[in-house]
C-alpha cells in the first residue's frame, strides 16, 4: 500500500469511527455491533503503526492514551470559571429571582428569561478548540488557573477531539475556523460507577466512595492510558466565543454545541416565570432517581447572554446564576458505637461507628459527631436507632436520634477520661467544649498528625509520605518530627517493607523537593493552633523570617493582618516550647526555605489599587501578560465591569464589557494607553 492509499483510507476510517462514536456515546443509538466497531479500529491502529507519520491529534487513536505526567501544568483560564451561590431555600431563590427582576427593571428591561438545567454531580472542566481541534482541557482549579488535564480528557468519548457539523451557515463556519471554549461536567454513570467498584473488590483495590470521587480520582491519575480504561462522561453546558454576538441566548449556544457533536445531559428548560422554575425543581427532585447519573440540585440562569452582562458577577460567583440544592438524603441506621480519634493539635473528636447503609450513592458506616456537645445534644445512646443526612449529599451526618425505637437498658455514651492512643488524662481548656491531650510530645496520634499535616498537599506538599508510610518511619525510630525527614537515608528506607530502591528515591525526592516551598506554606505546614492558610500568609507578609517570627512580641503579633489575641497567644506560645526551637534548627540545617522571597512589587502609583478589565483582542500582549503587568505593580484585576471598576482595557473586538463601561462611565483605555501608564 502506498502512502497516499493509506492516507486516503486513514481519513475515511476516523472519520467512520468518529461517526459511530457519536451514534454510541452521545445518542445512545449504536449503529453497528462491539464486534463490527473493534474490527475499524484494529484496522486504524494498524495503518497508523505502518504509517506513524500519518497519526493526527483528532485520530480516534489518541483516545486510548499514553502519555504519563509527573505533574500537570498549571494554565490560566481566558475567563474566570467562577462557582455559584447555592440555595437549599425556596424562599433564597425568590429573593434571588426578585433581586434580577429588580436590577433589570432598573435598566428598562420588563421581560426575562432563565434557563433551567440540572446540576450535575461530576468535575467542571474547561475545553479549547481551535480550528475545530480540541488542544486544551483544564480543571476549574480555583477559578483563575487549572490543572492541564488534555491527555486524559482525550480518552472521553464524549468529548469530540475535532468538532463536527451538519451544518455550514456562516455562524458555524466562523465558530469552527475560531477559538471557542466549552465548559462542562466530567461524571461517571451509575451503571459505570458500579462495574469499576466491582472490578476494584475483585482486585482487593480500595473502593470509591461514590461516582463524583471515582470521576476526580480518574482525572487525577498520571498515567492517560489508566483514564482510558475508566468510563467517564462529559456533558456540556457552556460555549463561549468571540465568533458568537451577545445576542445568542443561552439555549441558543446549547443547540450550536448540540450541533457540534456535544452531549447536553438533558439540556436546559426555559422557564418565563418563578412558578415554572418552581415546576421544574419539583419535577426533578421527584425523578432524580431514574436518572443515569447523580444530580444534586439545579441550576438556574438568565438566558439572554446582554441580560448577564448588566447584572455582571462578584469576584466569587456571578449575579445572573443561582445552584437551587435538593433536600438532603436521609436514612435510618444502626449507632454500633463510638470511637474517640485523637488529631495533630490533641484535639479528640468522637465518630459514629454505624451500620453500614447505602445513602446519596455511597455506603456510610462512620460519620463525625464533632465533639462532646454534640453527643449531649442528640442524646445519644449505644445501640440507638439514629437518622443519618448526607448534607448537599457529601457529608454525612448523624441529625437526630429515636428514642422511641430504644431498648430499655441502652446505655448513654460518656466522655473518655483519657486519651485513647497514649492515656494521658485528658483536660478542657477554658471557652472550649473539646477535649484534648495535652501530651503533645510524646502522644502518637499527635505526632503521626502533625507530619501528615507538613506532608500535606497545602503545605509542604510531599509526595508518596502517607499515613502507612509515617507509622512506618515511626515505628522503626527513624524520625521523631518533620525535621527528621531531611536526614533520611535510603539505606534505612530499603531495610522497611514495600520500600524497594524506587519508592525509597521518590520519597527522598519529594522531600528534598520540599525544602524550596514558600515561607507561607511552611508556617502553616508548622500545624500552630488556629493558623489556617490565611493567616499563615498574613505572617509571612508581616515577618520575613522564621527568626522574626520567633522574635515577635504578643502586640506584634496581635496587630497583624488577620490575627486576633487567641491566635496570637498560641502562635506566641508555639515559638517559646523547646521542641519548636530545635525543630527549626532542624530545619535550617536541612536548607529548608525559612525566610520569605523578595518582593516583586514594581512601584507605580497610578497603577496601585486601581481595578482594571480587560475585553477584546490585545495586539502587543497576551491577556495573562496585560494582568500580570497591573499585578505585580499592586493593582487588581477583574472579569466584569461595574461601578467599583477604575480603567477598562479594551482592545480589538471588544465586547458587551466595552458597553457596560461606557454606560456606568468608566474610563475606557486602549491597548496604547494602558502600555503608556504601565511604563
Amino acid at each position: 500500500m502506498t502512502k497516499a492509499e493509506a492516507e486516503k483510507e486513514l481519513q475515511a476510517l476516523r472519520a467512520e469511527i468518529e461517526r459511530h462514536n457519536y451514534h454510541y456515546y452521545v445518542l445512545a443509538s449504536p449503529l453497528i455491533s462491539d464486534f463490527e466497531f473493534d474490527q475499524l479500529m484494529s484496522r486504524l491502529l494498524a495503518l497508523e503503526r505502518d504509517f506513524p507519520d500519518l497519526v493526527t491529534p483528532d485520530s480516534p487513536s489518541q483516545r486510548v492514551g499514553g502519555s504519563i505526567t509527573k505533574a500537570f501544568p498549571i494554565v490560566t483560564h481566558q475567563r474566570r470559571m467562577l462557582s455559584l451561590s447555592n440555595t437549599y431555600s425556596l424562599q433564597e431563590l425568590r429573593e434571588f429571582y426578585e433581586r434580577v427582576e429588580k436590577s433589570l427593571a432598573q435598566e428598562g428591561i420588563a421581560k426575562f428569561e432563565m434557563a433551567a438545567e440540572l446540576k450535575y454531580d461530576g468535575v467542571a472542566v474547561s475545553l479549547i478548540y481551535r480550528n475545530g481541534l480540541f488542544v486544551q482541557g483544564a480543571t476549574r482549579g480555583d477559578g483563575i488557573t487549572g490543572d492541564d488535564i488534555t491527555a486524559n480528557l482525550k480518552t472521553i468519548r464524549t468529548i469530540p477531539l475535532r468538532l463536527r457539523s451538519a451544518s455550514f451557515s456562516a455562524l458555524m463556519l466562523d465558530l469552527l475556523s475560531s477559538e471557542l471554549e466549552v465548559r462542562g461536567e466530567v461524571l461517571m454513570l451509575k451503571q459505570d460507577f458500579e462495574k469499576l467498584n466491582a472490578l476494584r473488590a475483585e482486585a482487593d483495590e480500595p473502593l470509591f466512595a461514590n461516582p463524583r470521587n471515582a470521576t476526580a480520582g480518574t482525572l487525577k491519575q498520571q498515567d492517560s492510558r489508566e483514564v482510558a480504561k475508566r468510563p467517564l462522561t462529559f456533558i456540556a453546558y457552556q460555549l463561549d466565543s468571540e465568533a458568537l454576538a451577545d445576542s445568542l441566548t443561552h439555549l441558543e449556544r446549547l443547540d450550536l454545541l448540540k450541533a457540534l457533536g456535544f452531549y447536553l445531559g438533558y439540556g436546559a428548560h426555559l422557564c418565563q416565570s418563578l412558578a415554572d422554575i418552581q415546576a421544574f425543581l419539583e419535577e426533578w427532585e421527584e425523578k432524580r432517581d431514574t436518572l443515569p447519573f447523580e444530580i444534586d440540585g439545579a441550576v438556574l440562569k438568565l438566558n439572554d447572554m446582554r441580560q448577564r452582562a448588566i447584572l455582571g458577577e462578584t469576584m466569587k460567583s456571578p449575579r445572573w446564576a443561582i445552584a437551587y440544592k435538593f433536600s438532603a438524603r436521609q436514612a435510618e441506621t444502626k449507632l454500633l458505637g463510638v470511637t474517640f480519634q485523637v488529631g495533630r493539635t490533641g484535639a479528640i473528636t468522637p465518630v459514629a461507628e454505624l451500620q453500614p447503609i447505602k445513602l446519596a450513592g455511597s455506603t456510610i458506616s462512620r460519620s463525625t459527631l464533632h465533639n462532646l456537645d454534640e453527643i449531649k445534644r442528640l442524646d445519644l445512646h449505644l445501640g440507638d436507632s439514629v437518622v443519618l443526612e448526607k448534607s448537599g449529599d457529601v457529608i454525612p451526618k448523624v441529625v437526630r436520634a429515636l428514642p422511641e425505637k430504644r431498648a430499655a437498658d441502652a446505655v448513654p455514651i460518656l466522655a473518655p477520661t483519657h486519651c485513647p492512643e497514649c492515656g494521658t488524662e485528658l483536660v478542657q481548656p477554658a471557652n472550649e467544649v473539646g477535649l484534648y491531650c495535652p501530651n503533645e510530645e510524646h502522644c502518637p496520634a499527635q505526632i503521626r498528625g502533625r507530619i501528615l499535616h507538613y506532608a500535606s498537599r497545602n503545605a509542604m506538599d510531599i509526595e508518596n509520605l502517607g499515613e502507612a508510610v509515617v507509622r512506618q518511619l515511626l515505628t522503626a525510630g527513624l524520625i521523631e518530627d518533620v525535621g527528621d525527614l531531611y536526614s533520611l537515608e535510603k539505606s534505612a528506607l530499603l531495610k522497611l517493607e514495600r520500600f524497594a530502591e524506587k519508592s525509597a528515591q521518590n520519597l527522598l525526592d519529594a522531600i528534598e523537593k520540599s525544602k524550596s516551598r514558600s515561607f507561607d506554606r511552611l508556617i502553616f505546614g508548622l500545624g500552630i493552633r488556629h493558623v489556617g492558610l490565611a493567616t499563615a500568609r498574613a505572617l509571612a507578609a508581616r515577618f520575613p523570617s522564621i527568626h522574626a517570627l520567633q522574635q515577635a512580641s504578643l502586640e506584634e503579633l496581635q496587630s497583624t493582618e488577620d490575627v486576633g489575641s487567641v491566635i496570637a497567644e498560641s502562635i506566641y506560645t508555639f515559638f517559646r516550647k523547646p521542641r519548636t526551637a530545635t525543630l527549626i534548627e532542624k530545619l535550617a540545617r536541612a536548607g529548608v526555605t525559612l525566610q520569605s522571597a523578595p518582593s516583586q512589587i514594581i512601584q507605580n502609583e497610578r497603577i496601585k489599587g486601581k481595578t482594571f478589565v480587560f475585553t477584546g483582542t490585545l495586539s502587543k500582549l497576551k491577556r495573562d501578560e496585560a494582568k500580570e503587568l497591573v499585578l505585580t505593580r499592586g493593582g487588581k484585576v477583574s472579569s466584569s465591569v461595574s461601578k467599583q471598576t477604575d480603567y477598562v482595557v479594551a482592545g480589538s473586538e471588544a465586547g458587551s464589557k466595552l458597553d457596560k463601561a461606557l454606560a456606568l462611565g468608566v474610563k475606557v483605555l486602549n491597548e496604547d494607553e494602558f502600555m503608556a501608564m504601565i511604563q
